[in-house]
């Protein structure tokens, strides 16, 4: 299934930055966090996005593939969907330069999200309208390293 990705600009902070002087792993979860929220504002619209219907993490992987160091542009993260079942999905990550000629990929990723209804404490299904959203930006899972063996 082609597939187009959306792409979303996030911006570094200082404070992103390890010892070693790149961007520490634990900090690239929040800049998909950072990526989905841009994402599903665009996706869902501005009035009522997904994160206002209610939407846990349930699961992330990331595989790493190039450090990143700290620069005042952005980077760019390309979003996906995939695995969209009755009530979680999966959003698939690459994370790069914003350059499209000969971009250096940093990390792929995938983030595993579940409709939740707060009221109940509970997973909710995906409504049509969610689910309609989530098949026009849907793709292949991610080409993780592993999955090639």
């Amino acid at each position: 299934m082609p597939h187009t990705p959306a792409r979303f600009l996030v911006p570094l902070r200082w404070s992103d930055m390890d010892a070693y002087g790149h961007v520490n792993n634990v900090e690239f979860l929040r800049l998909l966090e950072d990526a989905r929220v841009i994402a599903f504002r665009e996706w869902f619209g501005e009035e009522r996005t997904m994160l206002d219907s209610g939407v846990l993490v349930a699961r992330h992987e990331i595989e790493y593939l190039a450090p990143l160091t700290f620069r005042h542009a952005p980077i760019a993260v390309d979003m996906w969907a995939t695995k969209i079942g009755g009530a979680g999905f999966d959003v698939s990550y690459e994370v790069r330069d914003p350059d499209d000629v000969g971009s250096a990929l940093y990390a792929r990723a995938e983030t595993t999200l579940v409709a939740y209804d707060f009221a109940s404490a509970s997973p909710r299904r995906l409504s049509r309208e969610e689910r309609a959203v989530l098949v026009a930006h849907e793709g292949e899972p991610v080409p993780f390293r592993w999955r090639r063996r």
